[in-house]
């Protein structure tokens, strides 16, 4: 994505902090993180605090946001993600987002400690999306196997435009997973929020000041690249017709472990 958008934001709603791609991007400011994750209680990976803001060129563009058991929909979405993001927006201003939907931040996940519902949890995509910023989606942790593929079909409906889609999962050979409800939204679990509401008044604005000092949106020299997935590679299967050694042509080469659907790459059985 570096290679297209002089800026990329990552957003990472996952439980467990963001860890690995706030590491490979610390030091630069062409990378935002933004990580809500639980924090303390020896929670892995046990990184992610609110003072972790970058180092170097990339000083306050990891935005870390730690969070305590029962976190609900309104505390996360209104309270925190909502206001961070649209700050984020005007100060990074990003050519493109990478949100990773970990759904073990869902309601009774058998690893997560959050509270949120399949609706909370498709509120952050459906948010990302109105910014009409080229993103990349994708899926992340959920240990709950029914749960992870409730919210992930429906915020695949959010972002098709089919939101309105019925609550009754259809009937399918994995109906019975769905047990007892076979509903596809869930229901926040009778547990207390832990997160105190003068806490995450203070972290909200934290974050929003370590926002506000930074200097603008960075600005980068770029130059053409390649288009993707496209390289010179030397074709040997080629009969070298002009009689000069070297004979290449651009190609998408293949690798010996992909598959493909002929006889070749059947096995003997």
């Amino acid at each position: 994505m570096l290679k297209v958008y002089t800026r990329v934001l990552y957003v990472d709603i996952d439980v467990h902090h963001g860890d690995g791609v706030e590491e490979a991007f610390y030091t630069t400011d062409r990378v935002m993180t933004f990580s809500l994750h639980k924090f303390g209680d020896g929670f892995f990976p046990g990184t992610g605090d609110l003072k972790d803001k970058g180092a170097k060129e990339g000083t306050g563009y990891s935005l870390n946001v730690p969070l305590n058991n029962g976190i609900t929909d309104v505390s996360y979405f209104e309270e925190i993600f909502k206001p961070v993001f649209d700050k984020i927006m005007d100060m990074f201003q990003p050519g493109a987002i990478f949100l990773q939907c970990g759904a073990d931040s869902l309601a009774a996940d058998r690893l997560g400690t959050f509270n949120l519902t399949t609706h909370g949890h498709a509120q952050m995509v459906e948010y990302v999306k109105s910014k009409n910023i080229p993103t990349l989606v994708s899926g992340g942790g959920g240990y709950t196997i029914r749960n992870v593929a409730r919210v992930w079909c429906y915020e695949t409906a959010v972002l098709v435009d089919r939101k309105d889609i019925s609550n009754d999962i259809p009937y399918n050979d994995y109906y019975e997973y769905f047990a007892p409800t076979y509903d596809l939204h869930l229901l926040p679990q009778e547990m207390k929020n832990l997160n105190n509401q003068a806490k995450i008044d203070e972290m909200r604005t934290n974050l929003l000041q370590q926002l506000s000092d930074l200097q603008g949106a960075p600005s980068v020299s770029m130059q053409y690249v390649p288009p993707l997935y496209e390289r010179i590679v030397d074709d040997d299967d080629q009969p070298d017709l002009g009689g000069s050694s070297g004979n290449k042509r651009k190609t998408k080469k293949q690798h010996p472990a992909e598959l493909y659907d002929s006889h070749q790459n059947t096995p003997d059985l």
